[in-house]
């Protein structure tokens, strides 16, 4: 059975995302081993004395381009504080996240409507538009899965003119990715 290209496109960004998780988590474990493991309470009373700034750094990142990787913020989380606490934070991670996105589709839709912006489409990205309109859909839920930057996807698809409202429907799979990578961080944590 051959799969079409929008299946392999999701499947192999997919397979990447996971293997980015396995590499984020790897070298959290070893830093936590080398170093945190010789002086615990310095480097814990720097970071979980300050939940705020960790907060807006969050919001920061999620909305340019996820400059940090949202699971180092679950992992974050897990460490600070009670079961229901992790829960909480990974639910407005996710919420936050979705969100920003939102609101980085929404930059992209004023774009759109920009003719500054219409020269430059019709110029350095005429070949690729048209895949960017042929993929949306598959480009919001693999960005919304995997590593991909969900605020520059979700900033190309906006400035694509995709509609809101199915933007906002398919965008419902980055709540899934949160649920998922938090599940599998909070495994990795029980042991």
């Amino acid at each position: 059975m051959r799969l079409s290209p929008r299946m392999q496109f999701l499947l192999r960004n997919g397979f990447k995302g996971f293997l980015w998780l396995i590499i984020i988590l790897g070298a959290y474990f070893l830093f936590k081993e080398l170093v945190i493991s010789h002086a615990p309470d310095e480097w814990m009373e720097k970071v979980y004395a300050k939940p705020v700034l960790v907060y807006l750094v969050y919001c920061f990142s999620e909305f340019f381009f996820g400059i940090i990787p949202p699971e180092l913020f679950m992992i974050w989380a897990i460490n600070k504080d009670t079961l229901a606490h992790y829960f909480m934070n990974l639910a407005f991670f996710a919420v936050v996240s979705y969100i920003m996105g939102y609101a980085t589709f929404l930059i992209g839709r004023i774009f759109y409507h920009r003719d500054g912006f219409k020269r430059f489409r019709n110029t350095l990205l005429k070949e690729q538009w048209p895949l960017l309109k042929k993929y949306g859909l598959f480009l919001i839920i693999v960005a919304a899965l995997t590593p991909l930057p969900w605020a520059a996807v979700s900033l190309l698809v906006g400035s694509a003119g995709y509609p809101s409202k199915r933007y906002l429907k398919y965008a419902l799979f980055r709540l899934l990715r949160f649920a998922v990578y938090g599940y599998i961080i909070f495994q990795t944590h029980i042991i």
